[in-house]
């Protein structure tokens, strides 16, 4: 910085003798000095400015003609003229009775420009640079810029990416910024190495973090990008893992990558120290509020002695804790956990003791980074808002739930102090995500009527328009089906937290002898009871057409001796089209770890059907499913699971039960047999399935890991065995083969292949009956998009 004009007494002698010497120089310069006396002048010139108005630089001093000033005065002017960020170089001299300002302006950008970049697209790499068209420019801008380019490249894998800049010059304080960039190669990750696991193997572990082995599907998934941030994350996600499974002294001693630049691979190792496991002790409640009772909260906390220790159990009991006192009227309590390890028998007991905490309010809440998430988005994830009590535990809640939206690759959230001493201002930095996935996936079923190849495309946006909305446009079809879908749907509704949404389809299937077309709606209302139970509430309507296929009719009549369709089926097609009207209620329960690839929990979910709002079907269905994960062994990974499910329907107003409400089976229920190949069949020659108005099912699967295939290739085995039943009817007795309707046990073994692909979980299952029924279609191999929940 140049600052001149200041006042020092030895220069000041000099420059007088010199005036005298020489005949008309009257020339003072003013130079640095803190003993300064006040001067006045009669104007101020300005000079070097080419696009800032004159006025506006001399607005930006407090030096003013007319009135004394001193050498502060000097300081604060040059101070407040670079602290604007228009100007390289400022000098304040006084040449008489006149104060000179001369500055130099720093240069305008016309266009950034970037040159032979391919990986990163411009407009990515424009939100990466400070540098701006009708910014200013400045050589120390760019050289952040270069490094910020860089930054961009190394997060996708390019740490070799060399980055020149060209500045051109346009004449009028104008340049362009060229930014030319050599990509170079991507690097890969060759190996993951864990080191001082016994507890979990490797490959457990690799599916804990994110950071993943570089395979053939990474170009497609790019999960192989080594990242220090990333990495850091992972080493977060390695410890809660830990904690979640009893072992509370788990530490990470390091986490390394080392790049070989002859293959331009890295190896990453992990050394981990595991500890011991621990169960919890006594767990127990102590208040020092003398109105909160603390042996009346031990219902509410979710820790019981002889459990194996999960830190996430402890979180949830303090938040449990925290809204029971809170909402008693003790906003400021504040609830600690006290852990006490016993070194000998390996648990820890714990004492939550309730204290009233310190009182303050938050002043407002401040959301940076969200440049797509309207703010509203982030805000009603907080169990608080501005003017209400401060409490840590419901912020930690509302950042858990910011992370689990799947929005945000990262979020911080941090207090400053507010305007008074009980004030804060909380700040949520986010930084933002792709939420649009584009999946593509096949299938292949043998045996049946739908037997064949099938495909499936949909496109899905997680946060439409920013306002947290999920919308899914979906088609797809096989050789005899067509399926086509939307869905839409607001996790606030009316400002709640109430999920409402709506489903529209429309399907097509071609049977052996007829078509069915299906075209219905969904509204449906979803509220959460607790973190593991939800209901859902829904109204249903659709419109179902059958029709016989032209080879089994004759002018117009369905002709027997053309091709055999059962009495039942016949009679349902003569009544087409139907018109279903119905309300359902259904309740989840999840407590499953991950819904990708699970280990441990249970999921379970029950819905009732009542039809007959309107339109011809007249029913009431009830069905249920439940899954039980269970880690069976953590050194291999192995998985096991135990299935099962039921189901009724039953015709109500005095009617038959129309057979297309019947019960169908299918892959879900029971492996080994076809599409609606089990359960009651007609009476006649035509051998048609009917489906059956009860069921029973069962499964009891283990999955896990191949061996030599890398972990990040994301397969894994199965065996399996499944055994159900479909009996019942209800359609005419005179249509239905009487002893088909009985309750007999199928059953089937097999071997399955799953894996997790960049177009979502597929799965291959080969399965053959072992106890089946003559009537019964056999289809043993089955090859689809998959989830079993």
């Amino acid at each position: 910085m140049k600052a001149a004009s200041k006042f020092l007494s030895a220069a000041s002698a000099v420059t007088l003798s010199a005036a005298l010497v020489v005949p008309g120089a009257l020339a003072v310069q003013f130079v640095a000095t803190s003993a300064a006396e006040a001067a006045v002048v009669s104007r101020v010139e300005v000079s070097g400015n080419q696009r800032i108005d004159a006025e506006t630089i001399r607005n930006y001093i407090t030096i003013k003609p007319g009135k004394a000033f001193s050498s502060s005065d000097i300081d604060s002017a040059v101070k407040a003229l670079f602290g604007t960020g228009l100007f390289s170089d400022v000098q304040i001299n006084q040449v008489g009775s006149t104060l000179v300002v001369k500055v130099a302006e720093y240069q305008v950008v016309n266009q950034v420009l970037f040159q032979n970049n391919k990986k990163l697209k411009d407009n990515a790499l424009a939100m990466a640079v400070q540098l701006k068209p009708r910014g200013t420019f400045s050589q120390a801008t760019l050289d952040a810029d270069v490094e910020s380019v860089k930054a961009a490249y190394r997060r996708i894998g390019r740490d070799d990416v060399t980055v020149t800049t060209q500045v051109m010059q346009l004449g009028d304080n104008r340049v362009n910024v060229v930014f030319n960039i050599t990509e170079g190669d991507r690097t890969q990750i060759a190996a993951i190495n864990f080191v001082g696991n016994s507890a979990y193997s490797s490959r457990r572990l690799s599916d804990v973090i994110t950071t993943k082995r570089s395979s053939w599907v990474s170009f497609i998934l790019r999960d192989d990008v080594y990242d220090d941030d990333k990495l850091r994350a992972d080493q977060e996600l390695l410890r809660r893992f830990y904690y979640n499974h009893g072992y509370a002294d788990f530490q990470v001693v390091s986490a390394v990558g080392e790049l070989d630049s002859a293959t331009n691979k890295y190896t990453v190792t992990i050394t981990v120290q595991e500890g011991d496991r621990y169960t919890f002790g006594d767990v127990s409640v102590e208040s020092t509020i003398p109105e909160v009772d603390g042996k009346a909260l031990e219902s509410v906390i979710e820790t019981r002695k002889g459990d194996v220790y999960n830190a996430k159990n402890v979180e949830d009991s303090i938040i449990a804790l925290t809204e029971k006192v809170a909402g008693s009227g003790y906003a400021f309590a504040q609830v600690t956990p006290r852990g006490d390890r016993n070194f000998e028998n390996h648990t820890i007991s714990v004492v939550y003791t309730i204290d009233q905490g310190t009182k303050a309010y938050i002043e407002r809440i401040e959301i940076r980074g969200n440049d797509r998430t309207r703010d509203y988005v982030i805000r009603r994830e907080f169990d608080v808002s501005e003017g209400d009590a401060f409490n840590q535990v419901l912020i930690q809640r509302a950042k858990k739930r910011l992370e689990d939206l799947n929005y945000f690759d990262k979020v911080d959230i941090s207090t400053v102090p507010g305007s008074q001493p009980d004030q804060v201002v909380l700040v949520v930095d986010v930084v933002e995500k792709s939420t649009g996935e584009f999946s593509v996936g096949a299938g292949y079923s043998t045996g049946g009527d739908t037997s064949g190849p099938s495909v499936e495309g949909s496109i899905t946006e997680r946060n439409f328009l920013g306002r947290g909305q999920f919308i899914k446009v979906s088609a797809g079809g096989g050789k005899n089906s067509r399926d086509y879908s939307l869905s839409f749907t607001e996790p606030y509704f009316l400002g709640r937290r109430i999920a409402a949404g709506f489903d529209i389809y429309k399907q097509t299937r071609e049977y052996d002898n007829y078509d069915s077309d299906t075209v219905g709606a969904t509204v449906r209302f979803g509220l959460p009871i607790t973190n593991n139970i939800t209901t859902q509430l829904a109204y249903n309507i659709s419109q179902e057409k059958y029709e016989l296929d032209d080879d089994c009719v004759t002018g117009g009549i369905y002709d027997p001796a053309k091709c055999h369709v059962s009495t039942a089926i016949l009679d349902g097609i003569d009544q087409s089209p139907w018109i279903k009207s119905s309300v359902s209620l259904g309740l989840v329960y999840n407590t499953i770890d991950d819904m990708k690839n699970p280990h441990e929990g249970i999921y379970a979910n029950t819905t009732v059907e009542v039809a007959g709002l309107g339109g011809d079907a007249k029913f009431v269905k009830i069905t249920g499913r439940g899954s039980i994960y269970q880690t069976l062994s953590e050194q291999y990974d192995l998985v096991g699971l135990l299935s099962g499910g039921a189901g009724h329907v039953e015709g109500y107003g005095g009617g038959d039960l129309r057979v297309f409400d019947h019960f169908q089976s299918s892959d879900r229920m029971i492996r080994g047999f076809g599409y609606g190949g089990i359960g009651p069949v007609d009476s006649e020659d035509a051998g048609d399935h009917l489906g059956g108005t009860t069921y029973f099912n069962a499964s009891a699967e283990a999955q896990f890991p191949l061996p030599v295939v890398p972990e990040s290739f994301g397969l894994r085995g199965a065996v399996f065995a499944d055994a159900a039943t479909l009996y019942g009817s209800k359609v005419k007795a005179s249509d239905v083969n009487q002893s088909s309707t009985d309750m007999k046990l199928r059953a089937s073994i097999g071997v399955g292949l799953m894996w997790a692909s960049p177009f979502g979980p597929i799965r291959i299952d080969y399965a053959i009956p072992v106890k089946k029924e003559a009537s019964d279609d056999v289809q043993e191999f089955n090859f689809g998009i998959s989830t079993r929940f």
